[in-house]
C-alpha cells in the first residue's frame, strides 16, 4: 500500500522545499564540491522482507487435499557494495552489486489436516548475489539534503538454489536459481562533514516463474512463484578524491 502514495510524498516534498529553500539558505555547507566528482563508491546494509506471489494451478479448487496456500514474508540482511556515475546534475547511473540473504514461508492449509499436515508452513530459504542497475533522479540539493527517485532492474542468483535436488526429498518447494525483475525506490541524500548518508527505500517486483514444477504434495498446486522484496537500505558514500 505505500507505494501507491510515493508519488505524493514526492509533490510533498518538492513544495516544501521551494517554501523553505530561503530559510535555510544560510546554513553551513557540507561538502560542497562533493556532486562535481564523475564517480563516488561506498557500502549499503540493509533490511529485507522477502514474499512471493503465489498463482495457483486453474484447476485448484478440484483437488482433494490442499485448501489455501498463502506466502508469508520473512526478513533478512543485504550487504551490498556502491558504485555511483553522476550522468548531470539531476541524474546519477547506481550499480550495488550484493549479498542478500532471503527466506519465504509457504503457509499450506489441508481439507482433511491429520496429525503432522495442519497449517503446515514450508521455509524456502535463498542466499543471492544481486546485480541492480538503477537510474536515479535527484531533486536539486537544499543546503545539506535532497531527495531522489530510482528505478531500475535486477539480476540475481540464488547460491543455495535446490532446483537440481533429487526428488527423493519430495518435502522441500524447489526455487530455480536465477531471478530477474525491475525495481523502484526513493531515498534522502544527507551531506555530512565526511561523508554523504542516505537512507532508501525500495520495492522489487519479480518477473521470472522461480517454481521449480513436480508431482510433489506442496509443489503440485502452485503455477507461479513471483519474488515481492521491500527493502530498507542505509547507504554511506565518499568521493575518491577529499572534496571538501
Amino acid at each position: 500500500m505505500m507505494w501507491y502514495i510515493l508519488p505524493g510524498l514526492l509533490m510533498l516534498f518538492i513544495f516544501s522545499t521551494n517554501h523553505s529553500h530561503a530559510q535555510l539558505n544560510n546554513s553551513p555547507i557540507n561538502l560542497p564540491k562533493y556532486d562535481n566528482q564523475k564517480i563516488h563508491f561506498g557500502f549499503t546494509l540493509g533490511l529485507n522482507s522477502t514474499n512471493c506471489k503465489v498463482t495457483l494451478v486453474p484447476d485448484f479448487k478440484t483437488m482433494d487435499s490442499i485448501y489455501v496456500v498463502e506466502s508469508e514474508p520473512v526478513s533478512g540482511l543485504n550487504l551490498g557494495i556502491i558504485s555511483n556515475l553522476r550522468l548531470g546534475e539531476y541524474w546519477d547511473l547506481r550499480f550495488i552489486p550484493a549479498l542478500s540473504f532471503a527466506q519465504r514461508n509457504l503457509i499450506y492449509q489441508f481439507k482433511y489436516p491429520d496429525s503432522t499436515s495442519a497449517g503446515t508452513t514450508k521455509s524456502v530459504e535463498s542466499t543471492y548475489l544481486e546485480f541492480p542497475l538503477d537510474l536515479k533522479f535527484k531533486s536539486k540539493r537544499v543546503t545539506n539534503y535532497r531527495m531522489y527517485v530510482l528505478a531500475g532492474a535486477r539480476y540475481s542468483i540464488d547460491m543455495v538454489s535446490q532446483a537440481k535436488v533429487r526428488d527423493k526429498d519430495r518435502d522441500i518447494v524447489k526455487l530455480k536459481r536465477y531471478d530477474f525483475g525491475y525495481e523502484i525506490g526513493l531515498g534522502f541524500d544527507f551531506y555530512l562533514t565526511y561523508f554523504k548518508f542516505s537512507p532508501e527505500i525500495k520495492m522489487f517486483n519479480g518477473l521470472n516463474n522461480l517454481l521449480v514444477k513436480d508431482n510433489s504434495r506442496y509443489a503440485s498446486p502452485l503455477d507461479k512463484l513471483n519474488s515481492k522484496i521491500f527493502l530498507v537500505s542505509f547507504l554511506l558514500n565518499k568521493s575518491i578524491t577529499n572534496m571538501n
